[in-house]
C-alpha cells in the first residue's frame, strides 16, 4: 500500500514523478486544476491530450509533463464523474478514476503520485464524499506507487481529506 501524504498547495509545484489532473473528456484543457496545469505545463499538452483523447469519465490516459520541473515526468489525465445526486453511479467513477490513476502509474514506473479532489469543482462532487473515496479507493489499491500525495487546494479541502485520512486508520 502506498504511503498516503495531505499537502495544502499547488499541485503544479509537487516534486513527484507523475501528477494527476481532473481533466475533461477531451484532455485539451479546462478550468480549475486542469486549467493550472495546462498553463504550467505549456501548450504542448493540450496537443498531446487531443493527441490521445478522448477519455471517458473513470478511465485514466497519460502524456509528459512538457514544461513541468523535474522529478514530474508525467501528467495523468483522468474524467471524473458529473455528480448528478449520486443516483446515476458517480462514486463507482470516482474511484475508478483514482484506481486507473494508479495503475497508470504503475504502467509507466512512478513512484510518487500527486492527486487533486478529482470532480469537486465544477462537475459538482460534494467534497467530504470525494475525500473519503479518494482515501478509501487509494488505501484499497494495489500498485507500486510508493507514496501519494492528496494536495488539497485550500484549507476546506485539506480539513475534509484529513478527516477522511482520520476516519479510515
Amino acid at each position: 500500500m502506498a504511503a498516503i501524504e495531505i499537502v495544502l498547495g499547488d499541485i503544479t509545484r509537487e516534486r513527484v514523478d507523475a501528477i494527476v489532473t481532473a481533466a475533461n473528456e477531451s484532455l485539451l484543457g479546462g478550468g480549475g486544476v486542469d486549467g493550472a496545469i495546462h498553463r504550467a505545463a505549456g501548450p504542448r499538452l493540450a496537443r498531446a491530450g487531443g493527441a490521445i483523447g478522448p477519455c471517458e469519465p473513470g478511465d485514466a490516459l497519460v502524456t509528459p509533463a512538457f514544461d513541468l520541473d523535474p522529478p514530474v515526468r508525467h501528467i495523468i489525465h483522468t474524467v471524473g464523474p458529473v455528480w448528478e445526486g449520486g443516483g446515476y453511479g458517480e462514486a463507482d467513477v470516482l474511484a475508478s478514476c483514482y484506481r486507473r490513476s494508479l495503475a497508470v502509474a504503475d504502467e509507466i514506473g512512478a513512484r510518487t503520485v500527486a492527486f487533486p479532489a478529482i470532480a469537486t469543482g465544477v462537475y459538482g462532487f460534494p467534497p467530504d464524499q470525494a475525500a473519503r473515496i479518494a482515501v478509501a479507493t487509494i488505501k484499497a489499491t494495489p500498485t507500486r506507487v510508493e507514496r501519494v500525495r492528496l494536495v488539497a487546494f485550500d484549507d476546506d479541502a485539506h480539513r475534509l481529506l484529513q478527516a477522511a485520512m482520520s476516519a479510515s486508520e
